[in-house]
């Protein structure tokens, strides 16, 4: 049976009935709805969304299932990061226990850290042809979110210029030039993605998997 919206995670057995009582103590705080990426062995990066939260652990809605992995951390979009470990799942929700007990209102507020009241994004390696001034040339992806990319360009690219890139996961991105530091740029889409639609196509890019499913089942990768 799904575990109920409002339970916070548990010991993974009766052994820990103490840590167990002190979770359920712990204040929860409910979020409708608070994007953050899953860290698996501090390389392959994964979005997800967290339920609710209290000093002692948190509950998260993935989108992908879990990879094999040794450890687990949850990175806010600010950049605060908290390792964790994984103590049920079902279905789609999973609960995890912190190392150690965290200060909650400091992990609900974004506003603070080294990336204050940024979008979450995902650290990426993927190839694609940008389309700049009648010319086609191939650039990398160092990192996405809902909203943007950071790309690496051998052209100088424009201020403010529309570039339209294409690969072979996502359908073609139409996106202003909106930061230079040559050779890596900063652009925004002119049309952002969901949050589920992004997880989705970027879960395969950190296993290595997105070649075998753009390949055979390229609905995956359509917007609507």
């Amino acid at each position: 049976m799904a575990q109920p919206e409002d339970q916070i995670p548990q010991a993974a057995n009766s052994g820990e009935d103490k840590r167990g009582a002190e979770q359920r103590a712990a204040p929860r705080f409910m979020l409708l709805i608070r994007a953050a990426k899953l860290i698996a062995d501090d390389s392959r990066e994964f979005l997800c969304v967290i339920r609710d939260a209290s000093s002692t652990g948190l509950k998260i809605r993935l989108f992908n299932p879990l990879p094999p992995h040794r450890t687990l951390a949850v990175e806010m979009s600010n950049g605060d990061r908290y390792p964790v470990e994984l103590v049920w799942k079902e279905g789609e929700f999973a609960g995890f226990r912190f190392g150690a007990d965290v200060d909650v209102q400091r992990l609900l507020d974004e506003s603070h850290g080294a990336f204050p009241k940024r979008q979450v994004r995902l650290r990426i390696l993927l190839d694609g042809i940008l389309h700049s001034g009648g010319e086609a040339l191939r650039v990398a992806f160092r990192d996405i979110s809902q909203q943007g990319a950071q790309i690496e360009s051998d052209k100088w690219l424009l201020m403010n210029e529309l570039v339209r890139i294409e690969t072979d996961v996502m359908p073609p991105l139409y996106a202003k030039v909106r930061w230079r530091s040559h050779p890596r740029y900063g652009l925004l889409f002119e049309q952002t993605f969901k949050l589920d639609e992004l997880a989705r196509i970027a879960a395969p890019l950190q296993t290595g998997e997105h070649e075998h499913d753009a390949r055979n089942h390229p609905e995956r990768f359509r917007r609507p």
